[in-house]
C-alpha cells in the first residue's frame, strides 16, 4: 500500500501514527514545502521571546520519520494531484503514485489589499518559522512595530517582540481584542493586562493608506512605524483539493471518517472542515489538538480502519504575559459568570449540557469542563452546582470517576 501525505504538519504526524497503528509495512511519503522537521507553529512567538529554541519546537523527535519508515520530500511543493491515475506531482517533476492520499495542506496568511503597502520596506506575516526568523532579523531596541490584527496570531507576535522593541501598535476592525474566543468583559480584561507592556490598541479602525513608514487609519489617526506585521487571518490551502475534484466550501468537505468526496483522498487539519459538536455545524477548527486527532482518524481509516472524528470542539489554551486563557465550545446559552482580580470564569449551558467556557487566570482542572463539553455529559447526571464552583471528580458518579481516573492513568503511563 502506498500512502502519500501532502503537508508536513501536525495532522500529518497524526496520520502517520494512525497508519502505523494498523499497517507496519506500507510505504509512506510526506511532502512539505518547508525544509524543517515537523514543528509546533504556536511556539514561534516563544522563539522570539527566548523561551524556546528550534530543537525544542519540534513536535516529534528527529528520528520520527526513520522510526516510522517515512520517506520525506521536504522543501518541495506538490503542484498537481491527478485523482484519476492516483498520482501526485512535485515541483521538481517527481511523481508519487498513491493508493491513499491525505491532504494536510494547512493554511496561509491572508494579506488584504491596502493602499500604499508596496511602499513599506519591512513587512511580514507571522505564521511560520521562516517568517519569525525574518522578523527577528530587523528588530531593534527602538523599533516601532505596527501589527494589523488583534487576534491570536497578532497578539502572540506582539507578546514575542514587546520587550525587544520600542513600541507596538495594534490595529483591528473589531471592537475588541481576541473577538473569536473572548466575550466583551474578558476581552477588556485581557486588553488592560496587555497594555501594561508597551502595547497600544486602535480598535474599530483600519488602515486606509500606507506611506512608507506611516499608516493613516480610517478614523484619521496616524501611526508611524518601522516594521509592519499583517496578521488579519488565514485562508485554507484548498487548491490541490479543488484540482483533484474534492468538494470545497471554504474548507475541504469531509465525512466524520475524514474522507473527502473523492474516493481514497482524505483531509485533515487547518485545510479541512470538522463537525463542531457544540454548534452542530461543519466548519474549520484550526486548532492543534483537533488537527492531530483528525490526522489519527484519517490515517487509521486509510489503513483499513473504521474510526470517526466526532468530538471536535473549538478549544484554545493560550496566554499573554503570564496570564493564561483556556476557552472551549460555543457561548450560546445560559451563562454562569464569576470574576475576581485577574480571574474570570464563564460557563455556558444549554439543553442540559455544558456548551462552552472561558477561563482566565485560574485554569486548574479546566480539563474537567472540557471533558463535559466533548463527551456531552448530561448535567443532571452530575453535581454541576459543585463543579461550577470547584471542578473535581467527586462530582461524578462513582463508576464515572473510575472511568476518568483510568483514562488519566493511561495517559500518564503513555
Amino acid at each position: 500500500m502506498n500512502y502519500v501525505i501532502i503537508g508536513n504538519s501536525i495532522a500529518a504526524v497524526g496520520c502517520v501514527e494512525g497508519i502505523r497503528s494498523r499497517d507496519k509495512s506500507g510505504s509512506i511519503a510526506i511532502i512539505g514545502d518547508e525544509p524543517y522537521s515537523v514543528y509546533s507553529r504556536p511556539l514561534i512567538s516563544y522563539l522570539l521571546l527566548g523561551r524556546t529554541d528550534e530543537k525544542r519546537m519540534k513536535y516529534r523527535p528527529d528520528d520520527f520519520y526513520e522510526k516510522n519508515h517515512v520517506k520525506t520530500f521536504l522543501g518541495h511543493r506538490a503542484v498537481k494531484v491527478d485523482s484519476k491515475v492516483k498520482c501526485v506531482t512535485l515541483d521538481d517533476g517527481t511523481m508519487l503514485p498513491y493508493d491513499k492520499l491525505l491532504l494536510a495542506t494547512g493554511s496561509k496568511p491572508f494579506v488584504p489589499p491596502m493602499t500604499g503597502m508596496d511602499s513599506v520596506k519591512h513587512k511580514f506575516t507571522f505564521m511560520t518559522l521562516d517568517s519569525a526568523k525574518a522578523l527577528e532579523e530587523v528588530l531593534q531596541p527602538d523599533s516601532r512595530v505596527l501589527i494589523i490584527g488583534a487576534g491570536l496570531i497578532g497578539l502572540k507576535c506582539a507578546e514575542g517582540i514587546a520587550d525587544r522593541v520600542g513600541h507596538v501598535d495594534v490595529v483591528d476592525m473589531a471592537d475588541r481584542i481576541l473577538p473569536s474566543i473572548l466575550d466583551e468583559e474578558s476581552s477588556a480584561m485581557m486588553q488592560q493586562h496587555i497594555e501594561k507592556h508597551h502595547i497600544s490598541f486602535s480598535l474599530s479602525d483600519s488602515v486606509s493608506q500606507f506611506t512608507e513608514n506611516r499608516a493613516t487609519l480610517k478614523s484619521g489617526k496616524k501611526l508611524d512605524f518601522d516594521i509592519l506585521v499583517v496578521a488579519v487571518g488565514v485562508r485554507p490551502n484548498v487548491e490541490l483539493a479543488e484540482q483533484a475534484g474534492c468538494e470545497v466550501n471554504r474548507g475541504i468537505c469531509t465525512e466524520l471518517s475524514c474522507v473527502t468526496t473523492v474516493p481514497d483522498i482524505y483531509a485533515a487539519g487547518d485545510c479541512a472542515k470538522s463537525h463542531d459538536i457544540t454548534t452542530g455545524s461543519d466548519r474549520i477548527l484550526a486548532l492543534l489538538p483537533n488537527a492531530h486527532m483528525q490526522g489519527i482518524v484519517a490515517g487509521t481509516n486509510m489503513a483499513g480502519g473504521e474510526e470517526v472524528f466526532d468530538k471536535a470542539i473549538p478549544m484554545n489554551a493560550i496566554g499573554f504575559f503570564g496570564l493564561p486563557i483556556i476557552t472551549a465550545g460555543s457561548y450560546d446559552g445560559e451563562a454562569y459568570v464569576t470574576r475576581e482580580p485577574g480571574i474570570y470564569k464563564k460557563l455556558v449551558t444549554k439543553e442540559n449540557l455544558l456548551k462552552g467556557m472561558i477561563l482566565i487566570g485560574d485554569i486548574k482542572r479546566a480539563g474537567i469542563y472540557t471533558s463535559l463539553i466533548r463527551e456531552k455529559t448530561p448535567l443532571d447526571t452530575i453535581d454541576f452546582d459543585l463543579i461550577k464552583e470547584h471542578p473535581q471528580l467527586m462530582a461524578f458518579a462513582k463508576k464515572d470517576r473510575k472511568i476518568k481516573l483510568a483514562g488519566a492513568k493511561q495517559k500518564g503511563d503513555a
